[in-house]
């Protein structure tokens, strides 16, 4: 990859990472719920999450659904179902207990969430499409997720910042209300915009 496409490449990851977005608008979520430190393995799951899911289209995964464009916008309704059952989860969520009835997302429940998501997908089809040449694809996809690892872990890591950072704003339960309703519209839209843009 050349010094053009490169940098090119880090306006992408910039761009894309610190948008709203499915992930960003969970990790503020869980931020403002259950402050920074109890959602940094959240934070980390999505942070390593997307860059794994990289390397793995960029070394050949990807080739599967361009091939297969089935499986492609089957993995697109369920992930927006996910999405759209999260958005519920959200939005209907009161203030988390001190017993810990309410818990933030274990790494692996947010690691995993890559998986479905259809905008993670994309992007990483896409960027595998765009940046990559084919000469050695190993290679490639692991400079290409190193970007988005270094960009992903500031992106989340401001995300979750910004959700503590209103924490105590939220002190009154008709703010949080009001705070989750618009965080599960603010996925919902994502899950519906997912659909609409791709028919």
């Amino acid at each position: 990859m050349g010094p053009d496409a490169f940098f090119a490449l880090i306006a992408f990851a910039f761009a894309t990472l610190w948008t709203p977005g499915p992930n960003n608008i969970l990790l503020a979520n869980s931020g403002a719920t259950y402050g920074f430190g109890r959602s940094v393995p959240h934070l980390l799951g999505v942070a390593l999450g997307f860059p794994l899911m990289m390397m793995l289209i960029g070394a050949g995964l990807g080739e599967l659904f361009r091939s297969e464009p089935s499986l492609r916008d089957g993995l697109k309704y369920v992930g927006a179902a996910v999405m759209l059952w999260i958005a519920w989860k959200v939005a209907s969520a009161g203030r988390a207990k001190a017993q810990g009835r309410g818990r933030p997302w274990r790494f692996y429940e947010a690691l995993a969430f890559q998986w479905i998501n259809p905008k993670a997908w994309s992007m990483a089809i896409g960027v595998a499409s765009a940046y990559m040449t084919g000469a050695s694809p190993f290679a490639e996809a692991a400079d290409i997720a190193s970007v988005f690892l270094v960009i992903g872990l500031g992106s989340a890591a401001g995300w979750t910042g910004f959700g503590a950072a209103i924490r105590r704003w939220l002190s009154t339960d008709g703010r949080l209300r009001a705070f989750n309703i618009a965080m599960g519209a603010l996925v919902a839209a994502s899950a519906i915009y997912i659909l609409v843009d791709g028919a």
